[in-house]
């Protein structure tokens, strides 16, 4: 008897309900879907207002304008972590550079961000100095 004939006597199972808005990016309400390692990631982040990194991988997009959280920019690039910075009172910053644009951005760390991930970022510079050339041209 041949594979066809076999898979047509079969019933097919019905779909799961799935828990999806079908409005821009496809997302559920409270969450993103990061672009670079497709991790479903919360909104919600300790230590901050407003998530706009991956915590995983620390990609994020280019959606913030001026104001963290307005989420007014037009561009919707991808952006990269090229670095770390860190303010007076010890608080860590990720450096992003949006890949389309080319637009710098200083975005807080979040508490649950994985800390290899931030650490390998921080340490960057030290296993290629070519990229902290390139991060200060940028500048």
């Amino acid at each position: 008897m041949s594979r066809n004939s076999n898979s047509s006597r079969r019933r097919r199972r019905p779909q799961r309900r799935k828990d999806v808005l079908h409005t821009q990016g496809g997302h559920r309400a409270n969450d993103f879907r990061c672009t670079s390692c497709r991790l479903d990631v919360s909104l919600d982040a300790p230590g901050t207002a407003h998530r706009n990194h991956c915590p995983n991988c620390l990609a994020s997009l280019h959606v913030d304008r001026k104001i963290p959280g307005d989420r007014d920019a037009d561009c919707r690039g991808r952006m990269e972590a090229l670095g770390m910075s860190v303010r007076p009172d010890g608080e860590w910053l990720i450096i992003h550079q949006c890949a389309s644009c080319g637009e710098l951005s200083a975005n807080r760390i979040a508490g649950d961000d994985n800390p290899l991930a931030l650490v390998r970022l921080a340490l960057r510079p030290l296993a290629d100095p070519k990229a902290a050339g390139r991060a200060l041209l940028t500048l």
